[in-house]
């Protein structure tokens, strides 16, 4: 494990005691490190998650990606609502499995 996963880790562990958050954990896309949160109850993500994100170059999917300012819904689970976050410190570093 790098010291950047581990990093990233800690941060998830964190998040998770955050009363907001449903569960937070760590993914891969093709190219990047993503740190998925769930928020319950049809809330926004709290600022204080958020600016715990950003201290870690962590920032939004579809403003990292050019999609939108401040975007970071990616669709329902269950109560809660899924947010994408990018790591900007690995951004593009990721292989990704293709089959030829």
């Amino acid at each position: 494990m790098t010291d950047r996963e581990a990093e990233l880790r800690q941060l998830v562990a964190e998040l998770r005691k955050h009363e907001a958050v449903d569960d937070a954990f760590l993914a891969k896309s093709f190219t990047d490190r993503l740190v998925i949160v769930d928020i319950g109850d049809g809330e926004a993500v709290p600022a204080a998650v958020r600016d715990r994100l950003a201290d870690h170059d962590v920032r939004d999917a579809d403003e990292t990606y050019g999609i939108g300012a401040g975007g970071s819904f990616t669709g329902d689970v269950g109560d809660a609502a899924r947010h994408h976050f990018v790591d900007l410190r690995t951004r593009g570093s990721h292989q990704s499995y293709v089959v030829d």
